[in-house]
């Protein structure tokens, strides 16, 4: 428990005033967090075969290259533009001809796809601290404040089992207090920091908070079929970057796909 909230404590001192100030040192931050995502997805030896190095280097730099476009862009429309995404297929994909049965097909699409998955993931990250901070503290409390009155609810209380088989301790009395907590918990922050109190926002947050539990299922479902407890160990006690990130990214990722339609 001790070691557990030191980690928490040091990633607060360094994830607080980079989200707080924004700008360069929040795209910085972006930037690394991405490539430590990158590197546990890489590190996933059940899921591909070991790539060759400079195909490695290449997917850091096409992932950059999409993280970064657009960067000032307050606005989900004019961010990563076809032209980089079909620049990095030519530049993952076609040198599968090249080095044969050393970098498959199908390492490249697995490349590929963690590619473009962690830099929309972190463009979007950028374009909700350019909208606002409020913004961006609301998306961020939302799978909070979820995933915690989930553990607690369901560590006290929880009889039945949510997912078992991917995994054993999250219960449906967790579960419908993560719900509780975030809808309501998140309701208030957009509240008091993005704009005025609207029915459309509980229902928004609802969602959310739901989207993120099912993000945090699926980014499990990974690791189980690689028979590991967490995707690194950066932070003592409470695993990796993806670990700590899972249910955020799916809550951005929804907010924004709402955000289109209403």
């Amino acid at each position: 428990m001790k070691t557990r909230l030191i980690s928490a404590l040091v990633a607060a001192i360094i994830a607080i005033p980079l989200i707080y100030v924004g700008g360069y040192p929040f795209y910085f931050g972006v930037g690394l967090l991405a490539v430590l995502g990158y590197k546990e997805l890489l590190d996933l030896r059940k899921s591909h075969k070991e790539l060759p190095k400079l195909m490695i280097i290449i997917g850091v730099l096409c992932l950059t290259l999409l993280i970064l476009e657009n960067f000032l862009a307050p606005s989900i429309e004019v961010g990563i533009s076809y032209e980089r995404i079909i620049l990095c297929f030519i530049l993952l994909l076609m040198p599968t001809v090249y080095y044969q049965d050393r970098y498959s097909t199908k390492d490249a699409f697995y490349l590929l796809g963690i590619t473009i998955f962690l830099s929309i993931t972190c463009n979007l990250f950028i374009i909700a601290r350019n909208r606002s901070l409020g913004l961006f503290v609301y998306l961020l409390s939302v799978p909070i404040l979820t995933d915690t009155a989930a553990f607690i609810i369901g560590s006290l209380f929880g009889k039945n089992k949510l997912c078992p088989k991917i995994s054993p301790n999250k219960t449906w009395e967790g579960s419908f207090a993560g719900l509780f907590a975030g809808t309501i918990g998140g309701v208030i922050i957009y509240s008091l920091l993005v704009a005025k109190f609207s029915w459309q926002v509980i229902v928004i947050t609802a969602i959310l908070s739901i989207i993120g539990q099912i993000g945090d299922l699926f980014m499990s479902k990974i690791k189980r079929e690689n028979e590991i407890k967490d995707f690194s160990n950066i932070m003592p006690g409470h695993g990796g970057i993806l670990d700590r990130i899972d249910s955020f990214i799916f809550v951005c990722l929804t907010y924004f796909l709402l955000m289109l339609y209403l």
